[in-house]
């Protein structure tokens, strides 16, 4: 029920000077910010994780950097940067400028000089443009991250993991296990006692590893064990619904979010209080936020983070994080291009509850992903299985909201977009997600990348995927 992971790198590039800045002491040119991120994503490229995983980056570049605009448009060349996820690091006056159509400067980081004055809304227009049609850039909303960071007096957070679920400070590490909300769930309701044992479970174990892991560099391991951040998170929250008969986009599943996550954050904070009594409170425990805000003591800088879990979902067998469903059956590719039909398994016991289940049908479900448009399912079976695609963005959104609110760290969710979708949708979306105090979003529009995780139906020039694999907020990561 518990799952531990982590891994991929975050880079902030906003202290490094724009491209063409001149370079005194040799009477050279910077190559900017751009170039660095190329030299990381070839290193990635060779390194990998390990020898046995593709690398995963997160590339972040300041709204008021001089680069941002060429930052922006980057991933519109194919297959440049193919290891980086890529987010622009918002401010909270840039996003209230995009609102009044204002104008804001952009600010050389080397010599604090302004070079240059920009309209925020077409600034924000240009990387709606770029994510539509590509997928990046996502927003960080850094003024809001900074606000709940637990240790301040250590610096400003800058960047994030390449999911976007970690807000980190310089050398600290992602330390993060998830839940399988599917199996909290008994006789159709919630065993909350079991979900309670299960998050202080969770706790001491994400605590323990900190102590028996063996750190890379010395950097790290200070950082790590000074403020011994861990992030608790879940998967199997589409399916918790699906048992419970609550459709994902209703108001009824984000009072389910609600009730949930008041249980996980209430018994996280007590397990890591308890801890501290036992083992101490964190080293820079002093001046945290945790002390401003009355706290005795903790163990854990920061303790809960929604992370995407999409290779431990599929060990899991349930659905990846907080997302919904991406499709109810669907072919997986194996062994040189042999295809898997695979369907959910909830899905098959209604279905062959009501007496419709069949090899054929769950065939025709794979072509399409959905079953909305099928006039042999029940109003009931469509009202519970919504796939990603067929949830309207603002509920992705919502709900992205909820899980944020009792979340220190941050909340990996992709808000999914049909293939016909607007720049308009993804203009909403950001804008929502800002409104809401999401820490970040991302948004995928269905068709956008050549060459994405997940497809519907079958062909040639795109082979089907298993669905377990989408990976929430990542990109290129599955963790």
């Amino acid at each position: 029920m518990i799952h531990q992971s982590g891994g991929g790198t975050g880079f902030s590039f906003s202290r490094l000077r724009p491209k063409d800045d001149v370079v005194k002491s040799t009477g050279g040119i910077a190559s900017g910010p751009l170039s660095f991120m190329r030299v990381f994503d070839e290193a990635t490229e060779i390194i990998k994780q390990g020898g046995r995983r593709r690398g995963a980056n997160m590339g972040i570049l300041r709204i008021d950097h001089p680069d941002i605009v060429d930052f922006i448009r980057s991933k519109e060349r194919g297959g440049f940067l193919a290891n980086f996820n890529i987010s622009v690091s918002a401010t909270d006056r840039f996003m209230e400028l995009v609102k009044t159509d204002g104008r804001y400067d952009l600010i050389n980081p080397r010599t604090g000089k302004t070079t240059k004055t920009l309209r925020a809304k077409q600034v924000f227009n240009r990387a709606v443009r770029s994510a539509w049609k590509t997928g990046d850039p996502g927003f960080i909303f850094i003024d809001e991250i900074n606000r709940h960071n637990p240790t301040p007096d250590l610096g400003a957070i800058e960047s994030t993991n390449p999911c976007g679920e970690q807000p980190l400070l310089s050398y600290e590490s992602c330390n993060l296990g998830s839940i399988n909300l599917s199996k909290m769930v008994r006789n159709g309701t919630i065993d909350w006692e079991k979900l309670k044992r299960t998050v202080r479970l969770g706790i001491h174990f994400l605590d323990n590893i900190i102590d028996i892991n063996n750190f890379p560099l010395p950097e790290i391991e200070s950082i790590t064990k000074g403020n011994r951040k861990i992030g608790l998170g879940v998967m199997g929250f589409a399916e918790m619904l699906i048992q419970l008969g609550i459709s994902y986009a209703s108001n009824e599943a984000l009072e389910v979010a609600e009730r949930v996550m008041k249980i996980i954050q209430k018994e996280a904070i007590a397990q890591s209080k308890e801890l501290a009594r036992k083992r101490g409170s964190f080293h820079n425990f002093s001046g945290s936020l945790w002390e401003k805000k009355g706290h005795k003591g903790m163990r854990n800088a920061s303790i809960i983070t929604i992370a995407p879990t999409g290779t431990l979902s599929i060990i899991a067998d349930t659905s990846s994080g907080i997302e919904p469903l991406f499709a109810i059956s669907f072919y997986r590719e194996i062994l040189e291009g042999s295809r898997l039909l695979e369907v959910n398994h909830f899905f098959m016991l209604m279905a062959q509850a009501e007496g419709i289940a069949s090899r054929e049908l769950m065939e025709s479900i794979a072509l399409k992903g959905s079953i909305q448009d099928f006039s042999s399912m029940s109003k009931n079976l469509k009202r519970i299985f919504l796939t990603a695609l067929d949830i309207p963005p603002e509920w992705h959104v919502k709900m992205q909201a909820v899980f944020q609110k009792y979340a220190d760290n941050a909340v990996s969710k992709t808000i999914n977009l049909p293939k016909q979708a607007t720049m308009e949708d993804v203009a909403k979306a950001y804008l929502m997600a800002y409104e809401k105090k999401c820490k970040g979003i991302t948004i995928f529009r269905y068709g956008s990348k050549k060459h994405q995780v997940l497809h519907i139906g079958l062909s040639k020039d795109m082979p089907v995927q298993a669905s377990l694999e989408f990976a929430g907020d990542c990109r290129i990561c599955s963790v």
